[in-house]
């Protein structure tokens, strides 16, 4: 298992949660196309999005739904100052997972986490790894209790 992923499975295995990895097809790039991978719905993708606050350079991660758009202007709201989308060299120097692989757990910082509130419609949910071609099973609750996160409603 690669150091990304083992550190993904360590931060679950800390707060009780056990690791369910299923591995992807190589064409997979989209939430839907994950959906479509699992034979499931697409709102039940968690997409681990990175921002960076404008004044403070500080990393957000939001974990929103895998159809849903993040309102900037609401995670701005939370976070106290305007945010922009982190670039990937960002991403990877603050989290230590490459954009396309960002799990929601693990990363080599805290970040300021904010969940979307329509994840926890569902009864399960699949997340990020820490490597790209592969997801974990979450229950919603393991996924607000792991990562810490704060659910909002950020679509």
């Amino acid at each position: 298992m690669p150091d990304a992923a083992e550190r993904v499975r360590a931060c679950l295995a800390a707060h009780g949660v056990e690791w369910h990895v299923v591995a992807l097809p190589a064409t997979v790039h989209t939430a839907r196309d994950t959906a479509r991978a699992l034979g499931c719905e697409a709102p039940r993708i968690v997409k681990s999005l990175v921002f960076r606050g404008r004044s403070s350079d500080r990393p957000v991660l939001v974990l929103a739904s895998g159809p849903n758009r993040v309102d900037e202007d609401k995670l701005a709201a939370l976070v106290g100052e305007i945010v922009e989308r982190a670039d990937p060299a960002y991403v990877e120097r603050r989290t230590g997972f490459s954009v396309g692989g960002v799990p929601p757990v693990g990363h080599l910082e805290r970040l300021a986490t904010f969940i979307d509130q329509t994840l926890l419609a569902h009864d399960e949910l699949w997340a990020g790894t820490g490597t790209p071609g592969a997801v974990c099973r979450l229950r919603p609750a393991d996924l607000v209790g792991a990562s810490g996160g704060r659910v909002v409603p950020i679509a």
